[in-house]
């Protein structure tokens, strides 16, 4: 489903080069779960961001469910993103001005489907949250907001999520309920997860890890 081959990121840092990923090599598997961990600037964020075409790697190649990444132009990659990849996020990056239900629909309604509506109510009963579709995210406790999260995120029916520290911002229990949520979704849907957490129980749940340090993949 992903296979990445000398995956590399550099940036500029004053006068000097700083490397963030260096020669990176990565095989996932369809319906597979990777737990990404390592410390703090590892480089797990930006591993992330290029095996999801979010980034541009200095060297190396991504190719998502066949198709090569960086030979696409952003446009292509963008579109290539809305028919395979769902997203979810520490800071859930749901739209103020939107109702859940609206927020839900909004990944159907850019994809033209005609069938947002009914869909969106399908997946936030399944999140639990059937009583609160037209509720804006201001009026919605943290735990209920990632649920909208995650509804939004499987509502197209991804063939991969990638989740980045999705329970950083929620208490110890209100994660523990999201995180269960994503391995029952994830289940259902039969999507290949790879998800980025600095919490090793979390992570030891995915059927494999992947240990970065300095860079580069420690184990």
């Amino acid at each position: 489903m992903i296979e990445a081959r000398g995956l590399t990121k550099r940036v500029r840092s004053g006068e000097s080069m700083l490397t963030i990923l260096h020669d990176v090599h990565l095989a996932v598997q369809p319906a597979e779960a990777i737990g990404v961990v390592g410390a703090s600037g590892s480089g797990k964020t930006t591993l992330l961001s290029l095996l999801a075409g979010l980034d541009t790697p200095s060297a190396g190649s991504v190719r998502l469910d066949g198709t090569e990444l960086f030979a696409l132009d952003e446009d292509a990659r963008a579109a290539l993103r809305g028919q395979l990849i769902g997203f979810v996020f520490q800071s859930f990056q749901l739209l103020p001005a939107l109702t859940a239900l609206e927020n839900v629909m909004l990944p159907l309604e850019l994809s033209e489907s005609p069938d947002a509506r009914p869909m969106a109510l399908e997946m936030l009963e399944r999140v639990g949250l059937s009583e609160r579709t037209h509720h804006y995210p201001k009026y919605l406790s943290g735990g209920e907001q990632q649920r909208v999260a995650l509804a939004r995120a499987f509502v197209t029916r991804p063939k991969v999520l990638f989740a980045d520290e999705p329970t950083g911002s929620l208490d110890a229990a209100t994660g523990a309920g999201v995180i269960e949520l994503i391995f029952e979704l994830n289940a259902h849907f039969g999507a290949t997860l790879v998800l980025v957490t600095h919490d090793e129980p979390l992570a030891a749940r995915c059927t494999r890890l992947v240990r970065l340090a300095g860079g580069r993949i420690a184990g």
